[in-house]
Protein backbone atom coordinates (compact mmCIF):
# COMPACT_ATOMS: atom_id res chain seq x y z
CA UNK A 1 0.00 0.00 0.00
CA UNK A 2 0.90 3.74 -0.82
CA UNK A 3 -0.48 6.60 0.66
CA UNK A 4 0.01 9.75 -1.13
CA UNK A 5 -0.45 13.75 0.37
CA UNK A 6 -0.32 16.32 -1.91
CA UNK A 7 -0.15 20.28 -1.23
CA UNK A 8 0.90 23.44 -2.48
CA UNK A 9 -2.36 24.02 -4.87
CA UNK A 10 -4.32 27.69 -4.84
CA UNK A 11 -5.57 30.70 -6.64
CA UNK A 12 -2.27 32.55 -8.44
CA UNK A 13 -2.59 35.23 -11.41
CA UNK A 14 -1.62 34.25 -15.09
CA UNK A 15 1.97 33.83 -15.58
CA UNK A 16 2.48 33.02 -12.16
CA UNK A 17 4.15 30.37 -10.75
CA UNK A 18 2.88 27.57 -8.21
CA UNK A 19 4.72 24.22 -6.55
CA UNK A 20 2.72 21.17 -5.76
CA UNK A 21 4.25 18.50 -3.34
CA UNK A 22 3.50 15.03 -2.99
CA UNK A 23 4.79 12.86 -0.10
CA UNK A 24 4.56 9.03 -0.18
CA UNK A 25 4.56 6.84 2.27
CA UNK A 26 4.37 3.23 2.84
CA UNK A 27 5.84 0.85 0.91
CA UNK A 28 7.39 3.32 -1.40
CA UNK A 29 10.13 1.26 -2.80
CA UNK A 30 8.00 -0.46 -4.73
CA UNK A 31 6.77 2.82 -6.86
CA UNK A 32 8.47 2.31 -10.36
CA UNK A 33 6.49 5.60 -11.57
CA UNK A 34 5.36 9.04 -10.22
CA UNK A 35 3.50 11.62 -11.61
CA UNK A 36 0.95 14.27 -11.74
CA UNK A 37 -2.67 14.49 -13.96
CA UNK A 38 -4.97 17.12 -13.80
CA UNK A 39 -8.82 17.30 -14.45
CA UNK A 40 -10.38 20.45 -15.65
CA UNK A 41 -14.56 20.73 -15.04
CA UNK A 42 -16.03 18.71 -17.94
CA UNK A 43 -12.46 17.15 -19.16
CA UNK A 44 -11.20 13.98 -18.53
CA UNK A 45 -8.19 13.58 -16.24
CA UNK A 46 -5.13 14.48 -18.32
CA UNK A 47 -0.99 13.54 -17.55
CA UNK A 48 0.53 16.39 -16.76
CA UNK A 49 4.02 15.22 -16.01
CA UNK A 50 5.71 11.33 -15.24
CA UNK A 51 8.93 10.75 -13.25
CA UNK A 52 9.96 6.95 -13.60
CA UNK A 53 12.11 4.93 -11.79
CA UNK A 54 14.86 4.72 -14.85
CA UNK A 55 14.72 9.07 -14.58
CA UNK A 56 12.95 9.97 -17.55
CA UNK A 57 10.63 12.28 -17.66
CA UNK A 58 7.68 12.73 -20.07
CA UNK A 59 5.63 15.63 -19.84
CA UNK A 60 2.40 17.03 -21.82
CA UNK A 61 2.65 19.25 -24.85
CA UNK A 62 0.79 21.70 -23.61
CA UNK A 63 3.35 22.09 -20.26
CA UNK A 64 6.31 21.42 -21.54
CA UNK A 65 9.05 24.35 -20.83
CA UNK A 66 6.44 25.61 -18.41
CA UNK A 67 6.26 22.58 -15.56
CA UNK A 68 9.12 20.46 -14.18
CA UNK A 69 8.66 17.37 -12.45
CA UNK A 70 11.67 16.15 -9.54
CA UNK A 71 11.99 14.11 -6.99
CA UNK A 72 13.02 14.08 -3.44
CA UNK A 73 14.94 10.70 -3.08
CA UNK A 74 15.73 10.85 0.43
CA UNK A 75 12.24 11.22 1.60
CA UNK A 76 10.12 10.33 -1.66
CA UNK A 77 8.52 13.56 -2.19
CA UNK A 78 7.83 14.37 -5.50
CA UNK A 79 7.35 17.79 -7.24
CA UNK A 80 5.88 19.83 -9.88
CA UNK A 81 7.25 23.19 -10.42
CA UNK A 82 4.67 25.13 -12.35
CA UNK A 83 5.84 28.53 -14.08
CA UNK A 84 4.07 31.10 -16.72
CA UNK A 85 0.62 29.48 -15.34
CA UNK A 86 -2.22 30.37 -17.77
CA UNK A 87 -6.19 30.23 -17.17
CA UNK A 88 -6.08 27.11 -19.35
CA UNK A 89 -3.79 25.38 -16.23
CA UNK A 90 -7.02 25.57 -14.11
CA UNK A 91 -8.09 21.74 -12.67
CA UNK A 92 -7.69 19.89 -9.70
CA UNK A 93 -4.27 18.55 -9.64
CA UNK A 94 -3.67 14.55 -9.12
CA UNK A 95 -0.53 12.67 -7.73
CA UNK A 96 0.02 9.13 -9.07
CA UNK A 97 2.18 6.17 -8.06
CA UNK A 98 2.49 3.11 -9.84
CA UNK A 99 4.05 0.24 -8.45
CA UNK A 100 3.23 -1.91 -11.93
CA UNK A 101 0.96 -4.33 -12.72
CA UNK A 102 -1.78 -2.22 -13.42
CA UNK A 103 -1.84 -0.70 -9.50
CA UNK A 104 -2.40 2.66 -9.25
CA UNK A 105 -2.24 5.30 -6.22
CA UNK A 106 -3.68 8.47 -6.37
CA UNK A 107 -3.66 11.37 -4.26
CA UNK A 108 -7.27 13.42 -2.86
CA UNK A 109 -6.19 16.13 -5.36
CA UNK A 110 -5.27 19.54 -5.19
CA UNK A 111 -7.09 22.94 -6.82
CA UNK A 112 -5.08 24.94 -9.06
CA UNK A 113 -6.94 28.07 -10.05
CA UNK A 114 -5.11 30.37 -12.21
CA UNK A 115 -6.84 33.79 -12.85
CA UNK A 116 -6.75 36.26 -15.53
Amino acid sequence: QVQLVESGGGLVQSGGSLRLSCAASGDIFSINVKGWYRQAPGKQREMVALITSGGNTPYADSVKGRFTISEDFANGTVYLQMNSLKPEDTAVYYCLASVGGGNNYWGQGTQVTVSS
